[in-house]
């Protein structure tokens, strides 16, 4: 019951251990799809940077390879989440929206497939695919190594923050897009998640903030999907509330939570605002729709 009852405040603290990495991978190790060099990875934090929970931010930029990286928690569940940092496809926010939300879900005993994915673009899906492309091969590269690595392959999820909120959506409604040349043997694959988490997700409406962008639109087979944002988001609430009209509509599975303040870019630090408690209500919905069991 001690036990239990850590774990419970540490999901409602947002304090965690640090995940061990087990592995990284290359997602194409055998050369990208389409040509690709936008020159050295970089990090472009600065010191005038603004702090988040009173730390900086890591900030990559030109992802010239694309990887995954593998956080095992000690006490496994069999589930699974893909995890894409946002940015704007700029940048990739890889320590606030990435290996820090692994620590939570390794204390959940949630496995954690953390994905840095090409960035910069100058389009998103469905302007470009490349963004697609990366999310749909970290899916099925988890699939493939469900085995080896503990997870049941009919338990996988993604989770995305900002723009990498936009890109889980357009691989919720679009994981059967299929790239000029593909191979079977990938296809064989599933990149369908089954169940899908968007935290202040982006570019989810047109310019008027009122109608669902046609490259995110829901449809039945949508997977389970979990909405957050703040009202006062300058990326503004209407993409979460446009989008679960839309999953209503298609009569898929949501749940949808908006707060007052929290703004933008908050990830899980620990401050006074109650929306960064998202993490504990991402994993009682998970253990409603019976990804933990």
């Amino acid at each position: 019951m001690r036990i239990k009852a850590l774990l419970s405040a540490l999901l409602l603290s947002g304090t965690f251990s640090a995940p061990a990495q087990v592995v990284t991978l290359p997602l194409w190790p055998n050369g990208m799809p389409e040509a690709w060099a936008p020159g050295a990875e970089t990090e472009t934090m600065k010191p005038a940077d603004k702090l988040v929970g009173g730390k900086s931010v890591s900030k990559i930029t030109n992802i010239e390879k694309s990887t995954l990286a593998l956080y095992q928690p000690e006490k496994k569940t069999g589930a699974a989440v893909v995890v894409f940092p946002g940015g704007g496809y700029r940048i990739l926010a890889y320590d606030l929206e990435g290996t820090e939300v692994c620590q939570w879900l390794n204390a959940a005993g949630v496995a954690c497939v953390l994905v840095k994915y090409r960035v910069p673009v100058k389009e998103h899906y469905p302007a470009s695919t490349i963004d697609l492309e990366d999310a749909q091969k970290a899916v099925r590269m988890t699939r493939m190594h469900a085995k080896e690595w503990g997870i049941d392959p009919s338990r996988v999820g993604v989770l995305g923050f900002s723009a990498g909120g936009h890109l889980v959506a357009a691989l919720s409604n679009h994981s059967d897009f299929k790239r000029q040349n593909e191979p079977a043997e990938e296809t064989a694959v599933s990149a369908k998640p089954d169940f899908t988490v968007m935290i202040y997700p982006a570019y989810l409406t047109d310019e008027t903030l009122k109608v669902i962008d046609e490259g995110v639109k829901p449809t039945s087979a949508t997977p389970p999907t979990f909405l957050l944002q703040a009202e006062d988001d300058p990326v503004h609430e209407e993409n979460v509330l446009v989008y679960f009209q839309a999953l209503k509509e298609a009569k898929v599975k949501a749940e949808l939570h908006v707060y007052a303040e929290g703004g933008h870019g908050y990830g899980s630090r620990a401050d006074k605002l109650p929306i960064v408690k998202w993490p504990a209500l991402v994993t009682t919905w998970m253990q409603t729709i019976g990804v933990l069991r």
